[in-house]
């Protein structure tokens, strides 16, 4: 929901918030982490998570209250996504400035074009077995809104590309997830690469707890300027609400893994806190098809 009031930036305060590496977009993220994995919801099912964001450092703070991020699972290999954020941009110092509006619309589709089951999982109904290697693409293109937020220094300008590349495996008390990929922005502003590794294990009454170390930064830019970049780590995790799979607190929780100065932007903190809504027909032994 939008604050109680907004306040106008400056001119040179939208570019102190402009030129900070809170314009890093937290948008392909899988929450509650910003790197994803191959994983989608499953045939017909749906995956909804609702969460604050924060990403913080000595000079600007961006953030988003709430941020809605909605997929729907197409067959067992296809995942939809739609995603959008109430944002809020602060900017620190000799006075303090805060504006808010609605963020940048993303759209997605996931395709896992390769998934790798065990011999006993292959014997379990397609939409109930667990892959331990599997790769997907997932690109995503960011709209902005019929809202004065870009005008304003809320959201970014648009249209805007991100092009990654997924991997995990499963090493039995650990699951790796991996991403590499590349924002691409238009208006002649410079695009990013990012990457993330994440390690997860999953304790009894599926408690999940993971670290996550993920990097961003700038392609290109002034010759005589240094390129943004972010370099991070975190911890962060799914707790079971209720002892229910399929409604789920996850969070996270984290800081740059380099100094943090008012002239680098490193983020003080960045964390995530939200739930997350699993909901779908419930499956029954007649789903069984015959192994890929």
């Amino acid at each position: 929901m939008y604050p109680a009031r907004f306040f106008g930036l400056s001119i040179p305060a939208i570019l102190a918030v402009l030129s900070f590496p809170a314009s890093f977009v937290w948008a392909q993220g899988g929450p509650p982490f910003r790197s994803d994995d191959p994983d989608t919801p499953g045939n017909k099912h749906w995956e909804i998570n609702v969460g604050s964001i924060g990403d913080r450092n000595p000079a600007t703070g961006s953030y988003q209250v709430p941020d809605l991020d909605f997929n729907y699972g197409v067959g067992h290999r296809i995942q939809l996504t739609f995603e959008i954020p109430v944002a809020i941009q602060e900017v620190r110092g000799e006075s303090n400035h805060v504006l808010g509006g609605l963020g940048n619309s993303e759209f997605g589709v996931k395709y896992r074009f390769y998934a790798h089951h065990t011999e006993e999982q292959k014997k379990l109904p397609r939409g109930e077995r667990e892959s331990n290697f599997g790769f997907s693409v997932y690109p995503q293109l960011l709209l902005n809104n019929p809202t004065s937020s870009v005008d304003r220094g809320v959201a970014e300008k648009a249209p805007q590309w991100i092009l990654p590349v997924q991997g995990n495996c499963d090493l039995g008390i650990l699951k790796i997830s991996a991403e590499v990929g590349y924002l691409l922005r238009t208006h002649e502003e410079s695009g990013t690469w990012f990457s993330g590794v994440v390690v997860d294990h999953e304790f009894q009454d599926k408690i999940e707890l993971a670290v996550e170390v993920y990097a961003q930064h700038d392609v290109f830019g002034a010759p005589s300027a240094p390129k943004p970049r972010e370099t991070t780590i975190a911890l962060g995790g799914r707790l079971p609400i209720a002892g229910r799979e399929s409604l789920r607190f996850i969070w996270m929780a984290g800081r740059s893994l380099v100094g943090v100065t008012p002239a680098n932007g490193q983020p003080s903190w960045i964390a995530y806190a939200g739930i997350q809504f699993l909901i779908g027909p419930k499956r029954h032994s007649s789903d069984y098809v015959e192994p890929e």
